[in-house]
Protein backbone atom coordinates (compact mmCIF):
# COMPACT_ATOMS: atom_id res chain seq x y z
CA UNK A 1 0.00 0.00 0.00
CA UNK A 2 1.55 3.53 -1.19
CA UNK A 3 1.13 6.41 1.45
CA UNK A 4 -1.21 8.25 -0.29
CA UNK A 5 -3.56 5.05 0.27
CA UNK A 6 -2.31 4.62 4.03
CA UNK A 7 -3.20 8.40 4.58
CA UNK A 8 -6.84 7.75 3.18
CA UNK A 9 -7.11 4.54 5.14
CA UNK A 10 -6.11 5.20 8.08
CA UNK A 11 -9.21 8.28 8.48
CA UNK A 12 -11.28 5.59 7.61
CA UNK A 13 -9.72 3.27 9.79
CA UNK A 14 -10.64 5.85 12.98
CA UNK A 15 -13.52 6.72 11.42
CA UNK A 16 -14.75 3.30 12.03
CA UNK A 17 -13.29 3.23 15.11
CA UNK A 18 -15.71 5.81 16.59
CA UNK A 19 -15.06 7.27 19.65
CA UNK A 20 -13.11 3.81 20.95
CA UNK A 21 -10.31 5.74 18.68
CA UNK A 22 -7.24 3.68 17.85
CA UNK A 23 -3.81 3.72 19.21
CA UNK A 24 -0.75 4.27 17.38
CA UNK A 25 0.71 0.50 17.59
CA UNK A 26 -3.13 -0.60 16.43
CA UNK A 27 -2.61 1.19 13.64
CA UNK A 28 1.02 0.33 13.08
CA UNK A 29 -0.20 -3.28 13.56
CA UNK A 30 -3.09 -2.78 10.85
CA UNK A 31 -1.26 -1.44 8.15
CA UNK A 32 1.48 -3.71 8.76
CA UNK A 33 4.07 -0.56 9.17
CA UNK A 34 6.02 0.82 11.98
CA UNK A 35 4.35 2.89 15.35
CA UNK A 36 7.09 5.58 13.45
CA UNK A 37 5.51 5.38 10.48
CA UNK A 38 2.20 5.54 11.72
CA UNK A 39 2.85 8.79 13.75
CA UNK A 40 3.84 10.33 10.89
CA UNK A 41 1.23 9.61 8.89
CA UNK A 42 -0.89 10.88 11.75
CA UNK A 43 1.02 14.10 12.41
CA UNK A 44 0.23 14.78 8.43
CA UNK A 45 -2.83 13.68 8.74
CA UNK A 46 -3.10 16.79 11.47
CA UNK A 47 -1.18 19.44 9.34
CA UNK A 48 -3.25 19.00 6.36
CA UNK A 49 -6.40 19.62 8.77
CA UNK A 50 -7.83 16.66 9.25
CA UNK A 51 -9.80 16.86 12.68
CA UNK A 52 -7.33 14.12 14.64
CA UNK A 53 -8.65 14.10 18.40
CA UNK A 54 -5.79 12.00 21.27
CA UNK A 55 -7.05 10.64 24.72
CA UNK A 56 -4.90 10.27 27.11
CA UNK A 57 -4.47 7.42 29.55
CA UNK A 58 -4.03 3.60 29.29
CA UNK A 59 -6.94 3.29 26.84
CA UNK A 60 -5.90 6.65 25.01
CA UNK A 61 -5.19 6.73 21.46
CA UNK A 62 -6.36 8.49 18.02
CA UNK A 63 -9.78 9.16 17.15
CA UNK A 64 -11.46 11.51 14.78
CA UNK A 65 -13.31 14.61 16.19
CA UNK A 66 -16.99 13.43 15.62
CA UNK A 67 -18.83 16.88 15.41
CA UNK A 68 -16.69 17.60 12.13
CA UNK A 69 -17.11 13.90 10.37
CA UNK A 70 -20.23 12.08 8.35
CA UNK A 71 -21.95 10.25 10.53
CA UNK A 72 -21.04 6.02 10.13
CA UNK A 73 -23.68 4.21 8.04
CA UNK A 74 -26.16 2.37 9.64
CA UNK A 75 -26.27 -1.54 7.97
CA UNK A 76 -29.88 -3.38 8.76
CA UNK A 77 -28.70 -7.50 10.49
CA UNK A 78 -29.53 -8.87 7.21
CA UNK A 79 -27.64 -5.94 5.02
CA UNK A 80 -24.63 -6.89 6.77
CA UNK A 81 -25.16 -10.34 6.73
CA UNK A 82 -25.55 -9.78 2.70
CA UNK A 83 -22.13 -7.88 2.74
CA UNK A 84 -20.59 -10.64 4.99
CA UNK A 85 -21.38 -13.07 2.19
CA UNK A 86 -20.45 -11.20 -0.11
CA UNK A 87 -17.05 -10.47 1.07
CA UNK A 88 -16.32 -14.20 2.44
CA UNK A 89 -16.91 -15.22 -1.21
CA UNK A 90 -13.98 -12.27 -2.17
CA UNK A 91 -10.51 -14.37 -1.31
CA UNK A 92 -8.29 -13.27 -3.70
CA UNK A 93 -5.27 -12.37 -2.77
CA UNK A 94 -5.58 -9.22 -4.09
CA UNK A 95 -8.64 -8.21 -2.27
CA UNK A 96 -8.63 -10.25 1.40
CA UNK A 97 -7.14 -7.68 3.19
CA UNK A 98 -9.47 -4.99 2.14
CA UNK A 99 -12.55 -7.47 1.90
CA UNK A 100 -11.67 -7.62 5.96
CA UNK A 101 -10.96 -4.13 6.32
CA UNK A 102 -14.77 -3.01 4.73
CA UNK A 103 -16.10 -5.85 6.76
CA UNK A 104 -14.36 -4.53 10.06
CA UNK A 105 -15.89 -0.48 9.50
CA UNK A 106 -19.40 -2.01 8.88
CA UNK A 107 -19.36 -3.79 12.47
CA UNK A 108 -17.48 -0.55 14.42
CA UNK A 109 -20.68 1.11 12.76
CA UNK A 110 -23.12 -0.89 13.93
CA UNK A 111 -25.17 -1.16 17.05
CA UNK A 112 -23.77 -4.13 19.47
CA UNK A 113 -27.62 -6.06 19.29
CA UNK A 114 -27.50 -5.47 15.61
CA UNK A 115 -24.26 -6.92 15.09
CA UNK A 116 -25.26 -9.88 17.55
CA UNK A 117 -27.68 -10.38 15.12
CA UNK A 118 -26.01 -10.47 12.18
CA UNK A 119 -23.60 -12.72 14.00
CA UNK A 120 -26.34 -15.14 14.49
CA UNK A 121 -27.76 -14.95 10.76
CA UNK A 122 -24.27 -15.33 9.04
CA UNK A 123 -23.77 -18.20 11.32
CA UNK A 124 -26.44 -20.18 9.56
CA UNK A 125 -24.96 -19.84 6.41
CA UNK A 126 -22.05 -22.05 4.80
CA UNK A 127 -20.32 -21.38 1.40
CA UNK A 128 -19.21 -24.07 -0.99
CA UNK A 129 -15.32 -24.25 -0.77
CA UNK A 130 -13.91 -24.56 -4.38
CA UNK A 131 -9.74 -24.64 -3.61
CA UNK A 132 -8.02 -22.60 -6.74
CA UNK A 133 -4.10 -22.20 -7.32
CA UNK A 134 -3.51 -18.29 -5.64
CA UNK A 135 -0.94 -16.42 -7.84
CA UNK A 136 1.97 -15.16 -5.96
CA UNK A 137 0.83 -11.81 -3.91
CA UNK A 138 3.60 -9.90 -5.07
CA UNK A 139 2.97 -10.66 -8.63
CA UNK A 140 -0.60 -9.98 -8.09
CA UNK A 141 0.01 -6.42 -6.87
CA UNK A 142 2.71 -5.85 -9.51
CA UNK A 143 -0.23 -7.19 -11.56
CA UNK A 144 -2.78 -5.19 -10.22
CA UNK A 145 -0.80 -1.27 -10.72
CA UNK A 146 -0.16 -2.51 -14.56
CA UNK A 147 -3.76 -2.59 -14.74
CA UNK A 148 -4.66 0.28 -13.00
CA UNK A 149 -1.79 2.87 -14.01
CA UNK A 150 -1.89 0.90 -17.68
CA UNK A 151 1.84 0.32 -18.03
CA UNK A 152 3.62 -2.86 -19.80
CA UNK A 153 4.91 -5.27 -18.17
CA UNK A 154 7.25 -8.07 -19.69
CA UNK A 155 6.35 -10.92 -17.73
CA UNK A 156 7.30 -14.81 -17.22
CA UNK A 157 5.00 -17.23 -18.25
CA UNK A 158 4.98 -20.97 -18.09
CA UNK A 159 2.17 -22.41 -20.64
CA UNK A 160 -0.12 -25.29 -20.09
CA UNK A 161 2.25 -27.59 -21.62
CA UNK A 162 5.49 -26.53 -19.26
CA UNK A 163 7.05 -24.16 -21.61
CA UNK A 164 8.47 -20.99 -20.80
CA UNK A 165 8.75 -17.91 -22.19
CA UNK A 166 9.49 -14.13 -21.42
CA UNK A 167 7.17 -11.93 -23.53
CA UNK A 168 5.60 -7.62 -23.18
CA UNK A 169 2.28 -7.33 -22.60
CA UNK A 170 -0.20 -4.39 -22.15
CA UNK A 171 -2.60 -5.56 -19.10
CA UNK A 172 -6.20 -4.91 -19.76
CA UNK A 173 -8.41 -7.05 -17.44
CA UNK A 174 -7.81 -9.28 -14.21
CA UNK A 175 -10.53 -11.72 -14.30
CA UNK A 176 -11.21 -13.55 -11.01
CA UNK A 177 -12.88 -16.64 -12.05
CA UNK A 178 -14.41 -20.59 -10.32
CA UNK A 179 -11.18 -22.20 -11.25
CA UNK A 180 -8.08 -19.76 -10.45
CA UNK A 181 -7.41 -16.08 -11.71
CA UNK A 182 -6.09 -14.57 -15.01
CA UNK A 183 -4.99 -11.84 -16.73
CA UNK A 184 -6.09 -10.38 -20.11
CA UNK A 185 -3.56 -8.79 -22.01
CA UNK A 186 -2.15 -7.12 -25.69
CA UNK A 187 0.73 -9.83 -26.18
CA UNK A 188 3.79 -7.79 -28.03
CA UNK A 189 5.22 -11.39 -29.04
CA UNK A 190 1.71 -12.89 -29.99
CA UNK A 191 0.94 -9.73 -31.66
CA UNK A 192 -2.84 -10.73 -30.75
CA UNK A 193 -4.95 -10.43 -27.15
CA UNK A 194 -4.30 -13.23 -24.75
CA UNK A 195 -5.56 -15.06 -21.30
CA UNK A 196 -2.92 -15.49 -19.07
CA UNK A 197 -3.30 -17.72 -15.54
CA UNK A 198 -2.03 -15.73 -12.87
CA UNK A 199 -0.67 -18.43 -10.94
CA UNK A 200 1.54 -19.20 -14.00
CA UNK A 201 3.41 -16.13 -14.31
CA UNK A 202 6.56 -16.59 -12.22
CA UNK A 203 8.08 -12.86 -12.90
CA UNK A 204 6.50 -9.36 -13.93
CA UNK A 205 8.32 -6.21 -14.13
CA UNK A 206 7.13 -2.88 -15.19
CA UNK A 207 8.92 -1.57 -18.18
CA UNK A 208 9.76 1.63 -20.15
CA UNK A 209 7.99 0.71 -22.95
CA UNK A 210 4.48 2.70 -24.07
CA UNK A 211 1.84 1.48 -24.70
CA UNK A 212 -0.66 1.51 -27.50
CA UNK A 213 -3.12 4.08 -28.10
CA UNK A 214 -6.49 2.86 -25.99
CA UNK A 215 -9.37 0.97 -27.62
CA UNK A 216 -12.44 -0.35 -26.41
CA UNK A 217 -11.74 -3.99 -25.45
CA UNK A 218 -14.33 -6.70 -26.36
CA UNK A 219 -16.37 -8.73 -23.77
CA UNK A 220 -14.66 -11.63 -23.61
CA UNK A 221 -14.80 -15.23 -22.22
CA UNK A 222 -12.57 -16.93 -19.91
CA UNK A 223 -11.87 -20.48 -19.19
CA UNK A 224 -15.20 -20.67 -20.88
CA UNK A 225 -17.49 -18.72 -18.71
CA UNK A 226 -18.72 -15.02 -19.68
CA UNK A 227 -17.94 -12.05 -16.97
CA UNK A 228 -19.58 -10.20 -14.46
CA UNK A 229 -19.09 -6.25 -13.99
CA UNK A 230 -18.04 -4.84 -10.57
CA UNK A 231 -17.91 -2.12 -11.85
CA UNK A 232 -22.04 -1.74 -12.68
CA UNK A 233 -22.48 -2.86 -8.61
CA UNK A 234 -20.94 0.87 -7.63
CA UNK A 235 -23.40 2.49 -10.51
CA UNK A 236 -26.99 1.26 -9.56
CA UNK A 237 -28.48 4.79 -11.47
CA UNK A 238 -26.73 3.01 -14.79
CA UNK A 239 -29.33 -0.15 -14.10
CA UNK A 240 -31.99 -0.84 -15.87
CA UNK A 241 -35.11 -2.29 -13.74
CA UNK A 242 -35.27 -6.32 -12.88
CA UNK A 243 -31.44 -6.53 -14.11
CA UNK A 244 -29.20 -8.01 -11.93
CA UNK A 245 -26.31 -6.52 -10.35
CA UNK A 246 -23.14 -6.72 -12.01
CA UNK A 247 -24.28 -9.07 -14.84
CA UNK A 248 -22.93 -8.98 -18.33
CA UNK A 249 -24.42 -7.69 -21.30
CA UNK A 250 -26.15 -10.93 -23.23
CA UNK A 251 -24.95 -13.33 -25.75
CA UNK A 252 -25.42 -11.82 -28.83
CA UNK A 253 -22.81 -8.99 -27.20
CA UNK A 254 -20.90 -11.06 -25.67
CA UNK A 255 -16.88 -11.03 -27.90
CA UNK A 256 -15.69 -13.89 -29.07
CA UNK A 257 -13.33 -15.90 -26.47
CA UNK A 258 -9.70 -14.44 -26.27
CA UNK A 259 -6.76 -17.24 -27.04
CA UNK A 260 -4.99 -18.27 -23.88
CA UNK A 261 -1.61 -17.10 -23.06
CA UNK A 262 1.32 -18.88 -24.87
Amino acid sequence: MNRIDRLYALVEELRAAGSRGRTARQLAGHFEVSVRTVERDLSALGQAGVPLATKQGRTGGYTLDRSMTLPPLNFTPREATAVAVALSRSTHVLFTRDARSALHKIMAAMPERALEEARAAAAKIRLLVHPVPDPDADIAEKIWRAVHDNHVLRIAYIDVGGVETEREIEPQYVVVGPNGSYLTAWCHLRQDDRVFRMDRITKAERTPTPPRPRHAAPELKVDGHETKLPESALRPEDLLPNTDIGLSRGPGTVGAARRTGG
